[in-house]
């Protein structure tokens, strides 16, 4: 990772933010793309021939078919056709002699006439030489279409197609064993990655770690591509296809067709370009991990004071890193306008988020609030600072969970920094006793509790007091000084163990809560019916002699 963001990120968002920058220079009239020659390219039987130009009231396209077309019935020839090149006379269209140029026949049908035009597109330094370039390519492709026609060719054809599926398969396993087996190990020496405490046989993510996958899927994707290609070209039908594939990966990686100012730049410049620049970040990264954890943490500076110094030379060294290769490069450092241009587009479309941390990451870095190391107390978390990167920063609470917060949280909202400036901090614990209890008995006990705990300070030394009387118990409150803030809780249920054990050894009492309850006689709100109340006053009245009295 990358100060807190994935390298993955990061390389999606240097991509999309060239190509935005790209686009909206060339939109300006500052990248163009550099004009080729109108040609278009020959076929026979799906094999590539050449490319030819106009000629004539033809066009390349209409010149190519024509040639094509010349060509598609010597396909199917049962023998093999001598191709040749003549020199003929060439008449213009109001008949005049325009000199003699060469024509290629195929047996005695004739196939092109070539043309100056022709040399230019070609290469060759002659025109007889030129038709002499392409008749063998012409022969060379009659041959194959012969053998291709021949019986037992599609059953070869399958077997050498499942013959390269089987070597692509085996190799792709092979650069996948080779690469965990022999080249991780020999990476992961110079990982320079702090150990997880609670597993030491696994480290944190690292630019190296990134540097290894890409490598291997590129590998394994150019097995891959190579036996597609060569499947393809084994059969006609497609072999033009292959062929359009390979001229638009030459054309789009090779060609200098993207000029920026004055200059002409290949995709594959570009893309190579983008690549150095991940190095140089991953190398920064690693460097910036040698100084932290064989320099700086010999040298006895604190854990915050590594990670900053750390931080600011990475960057450092990107930023001189990033001016050196563009300047070795070629490139104008005044074309960074436009990156910046496209970034400031990116921003107003959706990044202002992004931008925020990364400024509140600086500032964090520079101003030092939060350093790596401090226990926190932040809304519902609280823990302790593990890592400190430019978009958002990790807190490792006391449950050994990892959460990961902005870094705009921190400037906008209260943060309660235990460790900030002097890590020593109080502890409040109320206790009540009951009413029977003599204060300063209570007070020394709470005193002998708290000689008996070692991570307690002696300086400031404890104090007790006497808070009021409460409704069930007297009130007091113990306070303490500790220097560990993350062990705050420990160290509170270990105080209260000892503050249970200090009270029944002085045989003081814990009350629990107690209500009074006082009942007064009087009379009952009921109102009975005359019946009843005749009834009540005869039972009680011992003299009636009514038959309900009567035995």
């Amino acid at each position: 990772m990358l100060s807190g963001v994935p390298f993955h990120r990061w390389l999606v968002r240097i991509v999309c933010g060239l190509v935005l920058a790209v686009v909206l220079h060339g939109s300006g009239g500052g990248l163009a793309l550099a004009q080729a020659p109108d040609t278009a390219p020959v076929y026979l039987d799906g094999l590539f021939l050449f490319d030819v130009p106009a000629a004539g009231d033809l066009t390349a396209v209409e010149r190519a078919l024509a040639i094509e077309t010349n060509l598609g019935p010597l396909i199917e020839s049962a023998e093999p056709v001598d191709v040749r090149a003549e020199m003929r006379t060439v008449a213009g269209s109001n008949g005049a002699n325009q000199g003699s140029n060469p024509v290629i026949l195929a047996g005695d049908r004739y196939i092109m006439t070539v043309t100056n035009a022709d040399v230019r597109v070609g290469g060759a330094d002659t025109l007889e030489a030129q038709a002499d370039q392409w008749v063998n390519a012409i022969d060379t492709a009659l041959t194959k279409a012969y053998r291709d026609r021949q019986e037992g060719f599609l059953g070869q054809a399958l077997v050498k197609s499942l013959a390269a599926l089987a070597a692509a398969l085996a190799l792709h396993w092979l650069m996948g064993w080779i690469w965990h087996r022999w080249l991780w190990p020999f990476l992961d020496r110079f990982a320079f990655s702090d150990p997880d405490p609670d597993n030491p046989d696994e480290h944190e993510p690292s630019g190296l770690k990134l540097l290894f996958r890409i490598s291997l899927f590129l590998v394994r994707c150019a097995v891959v591509f190579a036996a597609l290609a060569y499947i393809a070209n084994l059969f006609p039908l497609t072999r033009r296809i292959s062929y359009r594939v390979n001229q638009s990966l030459r054309e789009g990686l090779f060609d200098r067709s993207l000029l920026l100012g004055d200059r002409s730049y290949s995709l594959l410049g570009l893309l190579l370009l983008l690549a150095v620049l991940l190095a140089l970040v991953i190398v920064a990264s690693t460097l910036t991990n040698v100084m932290r954890l064989r320099v700086l943490r010999a040298a006895g500076i604190s854990i915050a004071a590594q990670e900053a110094i750390a931080v600011l030379s990475k960057y450092t060294l990107i930023l001189l890193g990033t001016v050196v290769i563009l300047q070795l490069w070629g490139i104008d450092l005044s074309s960074i306008a436009l990156i910046a241009s496209g970034l400031g587009i990116g921003v107003g479309l959706g990044l202002q988020g992004l931008v925020k941390d990364f400024v509140s990451g600086l500032v964090l870095v520079f101003e030092r609030p939060v350093q790596v190391g401090d226990f926190v107390d932040f809304g519902q978390v609280k823990g302790t600072v593990a890592r400190i990167g430019s978009r958002s920063t990790e807190i490792r609470t006391l449950d050994q969970v990892s959460i990961i917060v902005p870094n705009s949280r921190f400037l906008e909202s209260e943060v309660i920094n235990w460790s900030h400036g002097n890590p020593v901090s109080r502890i409040r614990l109320p206790v009540g006793v009951s009413y029977s209890a003599d204060p300063q008995a209570v007070k020394v006990a709470l005193l002998e509790a708290c000689h008996k705990n070692q991570e307690i300070l002696s300086a400031p030394a404890p104090q007790v007091f006497f808070l009021g009387f409460g409704d069930s118990a007297l009130n007091f409150e113990l306070l303490v000084w500790v220097a560990q803030p993350s062990r705050q809780l420990v160290i509170t249920s270990d105080l209260y163990f000892v503050i249970e054990a200090s009270l029944r050894q002085h045989s003081i009492e814990v009350p629990f809560p107690q209500r009074d309850l006082h009942i007064r006689s009087g009379h009952l709100p009921i109102d009975l019916s005359p019946e009843a109340q005749q009834l009540l006053r005869r039972l009680s009245d011992p003299s009636d002699d009514s038959p309900l009295n009567s035995p």
